[in-house]
């Protein structure tokens, strides 16, 4: 029998040390359980939060998308019911922009007509309520007309006399009364100096712009009429705009007295040359007509024939007569001209068709000295000039001129 070399006592003690190890062991696996526990406590208290869908803004723009056939006048609209518009940009196929403006409701509307049978793109920039920054295109056509209308500024650009009106001259009629009040609120006038006037139709193609009285020499005079896609008939709408203006030259104003048979001219107020002259003889057709005239066009030669007033080759009191130095002063034939054929008259008795004839050096003097715009003022005649022989703004008082008005 071999003998235990430790003894009772020695393995008493290795079994009590090995309980006190597998305790320890024990104790020591709770702790790590307790870290495990709080590292799931951890990582569930730092889930990410999710991210918001974002909120665009809800943009309409009239006309819409892929529409054809819009009329000129129609507004264009950019609204947005969710969000914000932030920037709108219109453009026709030529590149030129359409105005317009953002209102305090956040609307943007435009503020002038678009052209005819023009192509346009719309390009909005908006924001959401969140702040969502998003874009957005529309593009249409405007409708080709059946007519385009066409119209002129007379005498831009030129040095005019006193009496000459600002005329927008339209190529046929402008229809109706809204029409033609259409014209007026886009058309402008601005002087320099500042002048008061009015807007009158003279008839339905010509709007004339005349102050109260005669213009003062040196005065400026600028015309804005951006009438593009402003419609003058059932199928007739403006194709583009227009813009112009004059000058006004020396105040050169001419008294014809017909029972005096005299003419005496007068610049800036002072007589500058007193003319013998013969007017249109006593009748219905041929008295020269009483009235304050403005000179319409200088030609310095033409050939007169009455069959272009009425009065046909073959009839009683038919001519056709070559005539130099001629100022007009109606549509209906009445020119201040050179007649050597009547020198024996003038200043004595009226034998002209209506005209007033001159001896040629004065009808020369007198057609170097004049210009479109200078006023022929004509008394002592039973025949009244009606304005829409000529540019008749002057025979109506400044009330009854702004009585001409589409607007009133």
């Amino acid at each position: 029998m071999t003998k235990d070399p430790l003894g009772p006592l020695s393995r008493r003690h290795l079994a009590a040390a090995a309980a006190v190890g597998l305790l320890a062991a024990a104790c020591t696996t709770s702790p790590e359980k307790k870290s495990a526990d709080a590292a799931t406590d951890d990582a569930t208290s730092a889930a990410p939060t999710p991210t918001p869908s974002p909120t665009p803004a809800v943009v309409e723009i009239v006309p819409a998308d892929r529409a054809t056939d819009v009329l000129p006048n129609t507004p264009v609209t950019v609204t947005a019911s969710v969000g914000k518009v932030r920037t709108v940009k219109v453009t026709d196929d030529q590149g030129e922009e359409l105005a317009g403006s953002i209102d305090a409701a956040g609307n943007w509307t435009s503020s002038r007509f678009m052209k005819p049978s023009a192509t346009y793109t719309v390009e909005v920039s908006a924001e959401g309520p969140d702040g969502t920054p998003s874009t957005q295109q529309a593009q249409f056509t405007t409708l080709k007309p059946g007519v385009t209308a066409t119209y002129g500024i007379n005498y831009s650009g030129m040095t005019v006399g006193v009496g000459m009106p600002v005329a927008i001259q339209f190529d046929s009629a402008v229809q109706t009364k809204e029409m033609r009040a259409q014209v007026e609120r886009l058309a402008t006038v601005t002087t320099e100096p500042a002048v008061e006037g009015s807007w009158g139709w003279l008839d339905n193609r010509q709007l004339m712009w005349r102050p109260k009285d005669f213009w003062a020499p040196g005065t400026k005079v600028t015309v804005s009429a951006p009438l593009a896609g402003v419609q003058t008939g059932d199928t007739k709408w403006v194709g583009k705009d227009e813009s112009g203006g004059f000058t006004i030259g020396d105040a050169m104003i001419s008294h014809v007295d017909v029972p005096g048979h005299t003419m005496t001219v007068t610049r800036n107020g002072q007589v500058i040359r007193t003319i013998p002259v013969s007017n249109g003889r006593p009748g219905p057709e041929t008295e020269t007509r009483s009235g304050t005239k403005v000179i319409i066009e200088r030609q310095s030669e033409i050939t007169m024939d009455s069959a272009t007033v009425g009065i046909p080759e073959g009839s009683p009191g038919y001519y056709k007569v070559e005539t130099k130095w001629n100022l007009r002063v109606t549509w209906t034939g009445e020119f201040l001209h050179s007649a050597p054929w009547s020198v024996d008259a003038q200043g004595t008795s009226n034998v002209s068709h209506g005209c007033t004839n001159m001896a040629p050096d004065n009808a020369e003097w007198m057609f170097n000295n004049s210009r479109a715009g200078d006023v022929v003022q004509v008394t002592g005649s039973g025949r009244t000039f009606q304005p829409t022989e000529g540019i008749g703004v002057w025979q109506y008082s400044f009330e009854d001129w702004k009585g001409q008005s589409a607007l009133v």
